[in-house]
């Protein structure tokens, strides 16, 4: 379906009254490729997950976790350890997680391995 016939289906649905003139809006910007609508507070999160810099032990990823989801990291830890004598599921998974999801950002001032006051 190309792109002026999308158009056209999108203003016979406003006229008709099928979508109000916010949807028609939204859904006008979403097809000439604007900004994708990532209101959801889980898509938030996902998009928010990052490795944690000061509660870790290997890679930061049970304290990232335990920041977006309010689960303690050691819970975590032990959710990963468990997983791990699941024939190897939980090394599989942290590992995969490591490497995918990004570290936090820096703290300005702080040189990499210099000790953190506060």
């Amino acid at each position: 379906m190309s792109l002026s016939e999308e158009l056209g289906r999108l203003g016979a649905l406003h006229e008709r009254g099928v979508l109000s003139n916010e949807e028609f809006a939204r859904a006008k910007a979403r097809i000439l490729g604007g900004a994708p609508d990532v209101t959801a507070p889980a898509l938030l999160a996902i998009n928010a997950l990052r490795r944690s810099r000061d509660d870790r032990w290997l890679g930061g990823v049970c304290g990232g976790l335990a920041r977006i989801t309010g689960v303690e990291s050691w819970i975590w830890r032990l959710v990963f350890t468990l997983l791990a004598l699941c024939a190897g599921t939980g090394v599989l998974v942290y590992l995969l997680m490591w490497i995918l999801i990004p570290a936090d950002p820096p703290i300005a001032g702080h040189a990499p391995g210099s000790p953190q006051s506060g």
